[in-house]
């Protein structure tokens, strides 16, 4: 695909702006390709400020692919506690072990195999392949395309699917085959600092090729119809002690949402209960007086958890609710816990 015919002077403009305002990030000094694949999960939907010390705190702890695929799941869910979207983790050793197995320890230099690996989809191999290997391949997330259809006005939406091949398309066309790492990198850093959704186009290092600022169209772009409405449910969280002081908890499911992690009773409360009628309607359990905690929602891709908290000592004789365990509160710090969880414990430890 052809795109515009001054495409050594947007590239020269473009990566002369990287090189001299890129931001210090610690998975920009390596072109170790484990390293790079582990910065690029963690960036998935997560900010660089938030992905920072989890990078560098996960890259401590698991300094090869060999030592992140031998890790315990737990112990692995409590290095990405806090971050979210705990199935990146699972894949991203799922991924590494496939590495090790099919591959002896060497992360594919090619999109084929690299896109065969569990978790790696078609930007995490282009950004792999690109800043690892120096492959020309393209790398297209949200940033990119915000980018590239404000500068070729491309009205295509990008919540389609097939949107993306229009990107991927351009990308190959404007690509810079000597140095692909820094261009690709300097199209996400533009669409992170500067090609923002309200963009800074004062600054930007490439508006004079920039077709949607030329006709004052840059806030209209890029073109993305409006999700479907999340599901709203309400929950009410039992954050519970036994005579002993211990706290019930119970690890979820192996598969669905927040796969694994540990959470105290959190019981959906359609009918809008009482929090004491609705423990007792739903596990028997008689708490005596609830202490109100925080009220909070918490937002996945999909649905909306709307939390009311509550803690209290439970009375019971003999063990744990099937399914449950009492744990001491030093148990309960070592635990992989999702945010929902961790924002009740705090409230907990800081009342």
């Amino acid at each position: 695909m052809q795109v515009f015919e001054q495409k050594d002077i947007f590239r020269q403009s473009l990566l002369s702006w990287y090189h001299h305002e890129k931001r210090e990030m610690p998975w920009r000094k390596t072109k170790n390709p484990y390293y790079i694949w582990v910065s690029e999960v963690m960036l998935q939907q997560t900010r660089v400020e938030t992905v920072i010390p989890y990078y560098e705190r996960f890259i401590r702890a698991y300094p090869t692919m060999e030592e992140l695929a031998n890790a315990e799941e737990e112990e692995l869910l409590k290095m990405w506690e806090g971050l979210g979207y705990y199935s990146r983790a699972r894949n991203l050793q799922a991924g590494v072990r496939e590495v090790l197995e099919k591959y002896g320890g060497e992360v594919p230099a090619t999109r084929k195999e690299i896109s065969t690996l569990k978790g790696v989809g078609p930007y995490t191999a282009g950004a792999v392949l690109s800043i690892a290997y120096g492959v020309p391949e393209h790398a297209v997330d949200g940033n990119v395309m915000r980018v590239l259809s404000r500068i070729l006005l491309i009205e295509d939406d990008i919540a389609l699917p097939k949107t993306r091949k229009v990107f991927e398309g351009v990308v190959m066309d404007l690509i810079d085959q000597e140095d692909p790492s820094s261009f690709n990198q300097a199209l996400m850093e533009l669409g992170a600092t500067i090609c923002i959704p309200r963009p800074r186009c004062l600054l930007c290092p490439v508006r004079d090729f920039c077709a949607a600022f030329q006709e004052g169209r840059q806030e209209e772009l890029p073109v993305k119809s409006k999700k479907t409405k999340t599901q709203i449910i309400p929950l009410t969280a039992f954050a519970l002690q036994n005579e002993n002081g211990e706290w019930l908890l119970r690890k979820r499911p192996e598969k669905g949402l927040l796969a694994n992690m540990w959470e105290f009773p959190m019981i959906e409360n359609e009918d809008g209960l009482k929090p004491a009628d609705l423990l007792q309607k739903s596990m028997s359990l008689d708490a005596g007086e609830l202490k109100g905690l925080l009220s909070f929602k918490h937002i996945f891709s999909h649905i909306t958890w709307e939390v009311e908290s509550y803690q209290g000592r439970i009375r019971l004789s003999g063990s744990a609710p099937e399914g449950y365990q009492f744990f001491s509160a030093e148990e309960v710090q070592q635990l992989p816990k999702a945010k929902p969880v961790i924002k009740i414990w705090e409230a907990i430890q800081g009342g």
